[in-house]
């Protein structure tokens, strides 16, 4: 648990204080995408599956700490410091550190209590290294469409007061 507070503040610090890029809209769809998205991905490979889980294999309070504060600052982080307007090469580049980044913090919280909170089940770190870039290309697709809904939005005749 130690770990998983440590881990939560600092993460939510970089989140908030950092931000240069995110607007307040941005950040509740962003956050709000993330526990949704999160949630349903953990329903059938934690709960279902065995894959991997939080603290416990069963449903606990504890284990909605990293789906609703730690996960979310982390997609704030990458969506901020993803070099956005630079080329694909070095987006790429990004990508691969960031990807790189999540799988060395992920192993760290496979330590033993007060540390570590995550296990595996059958889940195993390239089983990570797969799927990340693809929930990492997803979340840039919604970051996307969330600017896009918002430049519509300001160039409507219709704004809402």
């Amino acid at each position: 648990m130690i770990g998983l507070l440590i881990a939560i503040i600092t993460f939510n610090y970089f989140a908030f204080k950092k931000n240069k890029l995110l607007t307040g809209n941005q950040i509740v769809h962003i956050w709000t995408f993330t526990i949704a998205f999160q949630n349903i991905f953990d329903l059938f490979i934690e709960f279902k599956y065995h894959g991997y889980w939080y603290f416990d294999k069963e449903i606990d309070w504890a284990g909605l700490l990293p789906h609703m504060f730690l996960v979310p600052a982390a997609n704030m982080i990458f969506l901020n410091w993803f070099p956005h307007k630079s080329k694909v090469i070095k987006q790429i580049g990004f990508m691969i550190f960031f990807v790189v980044a999540i799988i060395t913090y992920e192993a760290l919280t496979l330590l033993p209590p007060p540390w570590g909170f995550f296990h595996y089940g059958w889940w195993k770190l390239w089983h990570a290294v797969i799927l990340d870039p693809i929930l990492l290309l997803i979340l840039l697709g919604f970051y996307k469409w969330i600017c896009n809904l918002e430049k519509d939005v300001c160039k409507s005749p219709h704004k809402q007061e």
